[in-house]
């Protein structure tokens, strides 16, 4: 078959499940040999994976950073025919884009800009653990980009597996209703794991055991032998329950299901993978299809894998981008249609709607080409790469790339295709591909890079075009932090230069200067983080620098409300004058808190980093020498959004230090008053001379009740959910309530939950009826009472949800598995900022003091 009949797919290899290795690595070393790319299996322990490429992977054999790769699959002769297999679904070939991520929490944003910039997963569960805290956290973080998602039980080859208890814990603790596609093969009901059997089609799979997996017997329900009565009973009753289940949200199997005269064995196949590719894609009926296998043992790759083509959507079939283009939100194909107006909020005007239309209109016809940059990683040999999604058009080689966040155009001199570490040089990137874009100078992480015919090299496409901006990658806040000493003065600069490769690579990462000691901070998301980019930074990029023990970022808040301070800012800036002044008021930000704008286009509000700032643009009281009330006019430079953003960043500036402790203010209302007959002074009166004095101001009104009131200290809480076995609870809990300060919240069984534990914020789901759920029974859990959940041994995995102040987690990974024999594991999200009191304020004061 021709190269130009392939259906392009892109998917996302393993979603992160928990600090615990699940098979996501050693399950992408198979989809690679099998569908030809590599001629020799991979073996994580043995440090010579494909996709754990970076020494610091191989040495500790924990997938640390997200590595791309392409391959097709069904896999391609030499000749570029498909290649003939019995074992393989007669389909069309595909193009697949994986993306192999990390498991461990503290690689939660290496997670998040691979779900940004793809279309589907395939999230693996561990058959012996189950669903664990991290599944959930990552599970909600796909679904609010709406990506379709099939999973696969991993490791039933193990003592303990339970693929029946598995399948319930997805409906309990996932909300989604489990599709169950295949059942694992136990040989003779309670032997070995050897293969697996088919719903959808009525058949088994069969391996060799120590085989390299790439022949396995396809055998067919009828054929299967009279000792696996048992097992092919099975078969036919998940059959059943997958057209039951598919018949309550497809119309169109009913149809089928009437058609055989409600036989639900003879409904062929192909209606059956149609239905169920149906649901997956609409997905509001909340259907998860479920597979099996033991990656490890070379067992179900190849039916995962046609899974994933038939089921997982290809670029065209994925969510419409989201956009923002001139302030209006919208999505991509609306912007490309010139119905941009009709698809986001838009101005309030009808006249600037109409405007807006004709204009956006008028200029798509040149955009050659949308792309978003996900990711940037630096090359000793080839500088920045960037990996860069294409949403429409195409990249070519040598394309000038406005970059719409920074306002800068770059040139593309070469385009790249990766295989891990390895690239081969390509022509063009076509939509829905993801490729590489070596030697750009500027381009970060959620830069939206466009290319536009007959563009300005130095401003780019005309407006409203070159504010056109995809859906950003949100970054999770860093919690953690370590002092990065050089070892001598004139390793500054370099030290430095090191410190923004690492930030550009992983904006997870923050570094900033504390102003009173003159260190400089490496902030990250977790104590494994940091060590990961200390290494980078020492190892890799040369840095001679040295790095301090791991540190807790704490906040300050203020306690009485202050006086409004005015300030003038009179002083030469940039070579010219800078002249302007405003109000501050600042107050105790609480859940009561009332900011009444009365949709007054003047007024502004926004919330951020855990403080209000509210900016008014009009006189507080008349002047009774000006009777003419205030018209609105000002000057030709200032429009009303510049204004509201040089305020809003002066105030931010104020607010990133404080007065008493030197943390940054949190819980703090800041409120800004500009009379622009009074605090403007014309020409003097610019964007940076306003966020001076908004700045200044500021400062001013938090340093009068700081001094005279006092200010509060306040750490982190976290959210943490501890996976233990029932034997280790009770030494958990106790050094979790008393040695960590803790509060515990819930005791769950691991199979049964209300909801999600580690995403408060996201909307409560429906629970689902287990009563209506199909599992097949798991052959090896005869010692678990049902009616109680929990086992007899002790070995039944509970959930402890708890909150607990961040300093307490530092370590607790090693003492955790200390208490549960190495078998705990845990995952913790930030909570909220409490005030700290009695006599641990008095401990941490003497801490951070040093003394």
């Amino acid at each position: 078959m021709s190269q130009q009949s392939y259906r392009e797919q892109g998917i996302l290899a393993s979603l992160p499940i928990s600090m615990r290795s699940k098979g996501k690595t050693t399950t992408t070393e198979r989809m690679l040999y099998y569908s030809g790319h590599t001629r020799r299996i991979g073996n994580v322990d043995e440090g010579s994976t494909v996709t754990d490429f970076l020494p610091a992977e191989r040495a500790r054999g924990v997938t640390i950073q997200s590595a791309a790769i392409s391959f097709h699959w069904p896999p391609l002769s030499a000749s570029g025919l498909q290649k003939k297999s019995t074992n393989t679904s007669n389909l069309v070939p595909h193009n697949i884009n994986l993306i192999d991520t990390p498991g461990h929490a503290d690689f939660t944003f290496e997670v998040l800009r691979s779900l940004r910039i793809l279309d589907g997963a395939v999230c693996i569960l561990d058959g012996v653990a189950g669903v664990e805290a991290q599944t959930e956290k990552v599970w909600y973080q796909a679904a609010k980009y709406h990506i379709p998602k099939i999973i696969y039980i991993n490791k039933l080859d193990r003592d303990g597996a339970a693929f029946g208890e598995t399948v319930k814990q997805i409906a309990a603790r996932l909300h989604a209703w489990p599709a169950v596609c295949q059942v694992p093969w136990w040989e003779g009901g309670r032997g070995q794991f050897v293969g697996l059997g088919d719903a959808i089609g009525l058949r088994a799979f069969k391996w060799t055991e120590g085989g390299d997996g790439k022949d396995f017997q396809v055998i067919s329900v009828d054929d299967l032998p009279s000792s696996e009565a048992d097992f092919v009973r099975e078969i036919m009753n998940a059959r059943r329950a997958l057209v039951e289940l598919l018949s309550e949200h497809d119309e169109h199997m009913v149809e089928k299901y009437l058609e055989v005269d409600e036989d639900h064995l003879a409904i062929p196949s192909e209606d059956i993978v149609a239905s169920l590719r149906q649901c997956v894609l609409n997905q509001s009926s909340n259907i998860v299809p479920v597979f099996a296998g033991a990656s490890f043992q070379n067992m179900g790759i190849q039916p995962l894998l046609d899974a994933v083509v038939q089921l997982l959507p290809s670029p065209g079939e994925a969510a419409d981008p989201e956009i923002n283009l001139g302030g209006v939100e919208g999505t991509l194909s609306s912007l490309l249609s010139g119905d941009m107006n009709t698809a986001g909020t838009g101005p309030k005007s009808k006249t600037s709607k109409t405007k807006f239309k004709k204009q956006s209109t008028a200029i798509v016809q040149n955009l050659e080409s949308c792309a978003l940059a996900f990711k940037v990683v630096h090359d000793p040999r080839r500088g920045a790469l960037v990996y860069v999604r294409v949403y429409s058009g195409s990249i070519m080689r040598q394309s000038v790339l406005f970059n719409t966040n920074l306002q800068v155009s770059e040139r593309a001199p070469q385009l790249l295709k990766m295989y891990a570490s390895d690239s081969v040089q390509i022509d063009t990137i076509p939509a829905g591909q993801i490729g590489v874009i070596p030697g750009l100078k500027h381009a970060r992480t959620g830069d939206t890079l466009i290319s536009y015919t007959g563009a300005n090299p130095k401003s780019g496409p005309p407006a409203p075009l070159n504010t056109l901006q995809l859906r950003p990658i949100e970054v999770p806040p860093a919690v953690f932090f370590s002092s990065v000493e050089p070892h001598s003065m004139s390793e500054e600069k370099t030290v430095k230069s090191a410190l923004d490769l690492l930030i550009r690579e992983d904006p997870s990462l923050q570094v900033s200067v504390d102003e009173e000691s003159g260190q400089t901070l490496l902030s990250g998301m977790g104590e494994f983080h940091l060590e990961i980019a200390r290494d980078r930074l020492v190892n890799d990029l040369k840095a001679k620098a040295a790095m301090g023990k791991i540190e807790i970022a704490y906040r300050e808040s203020i306690l009485e409300s202050s006086s409004p301070d005015i300030y003038v800012f009179d002083k030469e800036q940039s070579g010219k004058q800078g002249r302007a002044s405003c109000i501050a008021h600042v107050e105790a930000l609480s859940e009561t808190t009332q900011v009444p704008l009365d949709d007054d286009e003047y007024a502004y509000s926004t919330y951020e980093d855990g403080n209000r700032i509210t900016i008014f643009l009009k006189p507080t009281t008349e002047d009774a020498s000006d009777p003419e009330p205030w018209n609105g006019d000002l000057p030709p430079h200032l429009s009303i959004p510049f204004l509201h953003s040089a305020l809003k960043n002066g105030a931010l500036a104020a607010l990133s230090r404080g007065i008493n402790y030197a943390f940054q203010l949190h819980n703090t209302h800041v409120i800004l008053t500009l009379d622009p007959r009074k605090h403007i002074f014309g020409a003097e009166t610019t964007p940076a001379a306003l966020s001076s004095a908004a700045r200044l101001a500021t400062k001013a009104a938090l340093k009068s009740t700081a001094l005279g009131n006092g200010s509060a200290l306040m750490e982190l809480v976290m959210n943490v959910t501890v996976s233990v076995d029932e034997a280790s609870l009770g030494a958990v809990v106790n050094d979790i309530s008393s040695s960590r300060g803790g509060h515990i919240m819930s005791l769950d069984d691991a199979d049964v939950t209300s909801g999600p534990t580690v995403n408060s914020t996201q909307e409560p789901l429906p629970r689902i009826d287990l009563s209506k759920v199909y599992a097949p029974p798991d052959p090896f859990g005869s010692s678990q009472t049902q009616e109680q959940g929990i086992a007899v041994d002790g070995s039944r995995q509970r959930n402890i949800t708890a909150t607990v102040p961040l300093k307490e987690m530092v370590g607790y990974l090693k003492h955790l598995r200390s208490l549960t024999g190495g078998r705990g594991t845990f995952v913790m999200s930030a909570d909220r900022f409490e005030r700290v009191v009695g006599q641990r304020e008095k401990v941490l004061l003497r801490e951070l003091r040093g003394y």
